[in-house]
Protein backbone atom coordinates (compact mmCIF):
# COMPACT_ATOMS: atom_id res chain seq x y z
CA UNK A 1 0.00 0.00 0.00
CA UNK A 2 1.15 3.42 -0.93
CA UNK A 3 0.38 6.52 1.04
CA UNK A 4 -0.13 10.54 0.46
CA UNK A 5 1.15 12.49 2.55
CA UNK A 6 -1.30 15.93 3.45
CA UNK A 7 1.29 18.34 1.61
CA UNK A 8 1.03 15.88 -1.31
CA UNK A 9 -2.42 15.41 -1.50
CA UNK A 10 -3.14 19.24 -1.74
CA UNK A 11 -0.53 19.89 -4.29
CA UNK A 12 -1.94 16.77 -6.49
CA UNK A 13 -5.40 18.27 -6.01
CA UNK A 14 -3.98 22.25 -7.03
CA UNK A 15 -2.30 20.23 -9.96
CA UNK A 16 -4.93 18.59 -11.26
CA UNK A 17 -7.48 21.65 -10.94
CA UNK A 18 -4.91 22.93 -13.74
CA UNK A 19 -4.63 19.68 -15.86
CA UNK A 20 -7.45 19.27 -18.62
CA UNK A 21 -8.92 15.63 -18.19
CA UNK A 22 -6.58 14.03 -15.31
CA UNK A 23 -8.09 11.86 -12.98
CA UNK A 24 -4.62 11.37 -10.56
CA UNK A 25 -1.34 11.22 -10.57
CA UNK A 26 0.47 8.25 -11.89
CA UNK A 27 3.45 7.27 -9.93
CA UNK A 28 5.85 3.83 -11.47
CA UNK A 29 9.34 2.95 -11.61
CA UNK A 30 11.48 2.12 -14.52
CA UNK A 31 14.80 0.98 -15.23
CA UNK A 32 17.58 2.97 -15.51
CA UNK A 33 18.69 6.07 -13.20
CA UNK A 34 22.44 5.35 -11.39
CA UNK A 35 21.27 2.81 -8.78
CA UNK A 36 19.10 0.64 -11.43
CA UNK A 37 15.46 2.10 -10.91
CA UNK A 38 14.16 5.52 -11.39
CA UNK A 39 10.61 7.11 -10.16
CA UNK A 40 8.63 8.48 -12.55
CA UNK A 41 5.23 10.66 -12.55
CA UNK A 42 2.55 12.12 -14.76
CA UNK A 43 -0.88 13.43 -14.96
CA UNK A 44 -3.14 10.49 -16.22
CA UNK A 45 -6.41 10.24 -18.21
CA UNK A 46 -7.57 6.83 -17.68
CA UNK A 47 -6.56 3.50 -15.80
CA UNK A 48 -6.10 -0.08 -16.61
CA UNK A 49 -7.70 -3.23 -15.70
CA UNK A 50 -4.33 -3.97 -13.77
CA UNK A 51 -3.69 -0.70 -12.19
CA UNK A 52 -3.79 -0.05 -8.43
CA UNK A 53 -5.67 3.01 -7.47
CA UNK A 54 -4.98 4.82 -3.64
CA UNK A 55 -7.63 7.44 -3.20
CA UNK A 56 -6.31 9.70 0.24
CA UNK A 57 -8.09 12.88 0.53
CA UNK A 58 -10.17 13.26 -2.73
CA UNK A 59 -7.14 12.74 -4.83
CA UNK A 60 -5.69 9.01 -6.85
CA UNK A 61 -2.22 8.06 -7.16
CA UNK A 62 -2.41 5.11 -9.76
CA UNK A 63 0.19 2.36 -9.83
CA UNK A 64 0.74 0.12 -12.88
CA UNK A 65 1.01 -3.37 -12.04
CA UNK A 66 5.06 -3.88 -12.21
CA UNK A 67 5.97 -0.78 -9.71
CA UNK A 68 3.35 -1.35 -7.50
CA UNK A 69 5.08 -4.47 -5.58
CA UNK A 70 8.64 -1.71 -5.62
CA UNK A 71 6.53 0.71 -4.36
CA UNK A 72 4.65 -1.55 -1.66
CA UNK A 73 5.05 0.63 1.95
CA UNK A 74 5.88 3.54 -0.05
CA UNK A 75 4.91 7.80 1.04
CA UNK A 76 4.77 10.51 -1.74
CA UNK A 77 5.02 13.40 0.23
CA UNK A 78 5.51 17.05 -1.54
CA UNK A 79 8.63 19.03 -0.28
CA UNK A 80 9.28 22.20 -0.82
CA UNK A 81 13.14 23.44 0.86
CA UNK A 82 15.94 25.61 -0.31
CA UNK A 83 17.17 22.99 -3.02
CA UNK A 84 13.55 23.13 -4.53
CA UNK A 85 10.17 21.77 -4.55
CA UNK A 86 8.59 19.00 -5.57
CA UNK A 87 6.76 15.66 -5.18
CA UNK A 88 9.16 13.14 -3.57
CA UNK A 89 9.12 9.30 -2.85
CA UNK A 90 9.74 7.69 0.71
CA UNK A 91 10.11 3.93 -0.05
CA UNK A 92 11.27 1.85 2.89
CA UNK A 93 12.33 -0.98 -0.23
CA UNK A 94 15.07 0.79 -1.31
CA UNK A 95 18.30 -0.47 0.01
CA UNK A 96 20.76 2.34 -1.85
CA UNK A 97 19.45 5.93 -3.40
CA UNK A 98 21.36 8.40 -5.34
CA UNK A 99 22.28 11.79 -4.06
CA UNK A 100 18.92 13.56 -5.67
CA UNK A 101 16.92 10.56 -4.59
CA UNK A 102 15.19 9.95 -7.33
CA UNK A 103 16.88 6.68 -8.22
CA UNK A 104 17.13 3.23 -6.19
CA UNK A 105 17.98 -0.36 -5.98
CA UNK A 106 15.89 -2.73 -4.45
Amino acid sequence: MVTISEKAQQKIGELLEEEKDAIGLRVYVKGGGCHGYQYGMSFETKTGDEDTIIEEGGVKVILDSQSAPLLSGAEVDYVDSVQGSGFAIKNPQAKTTCGCGSSFSA
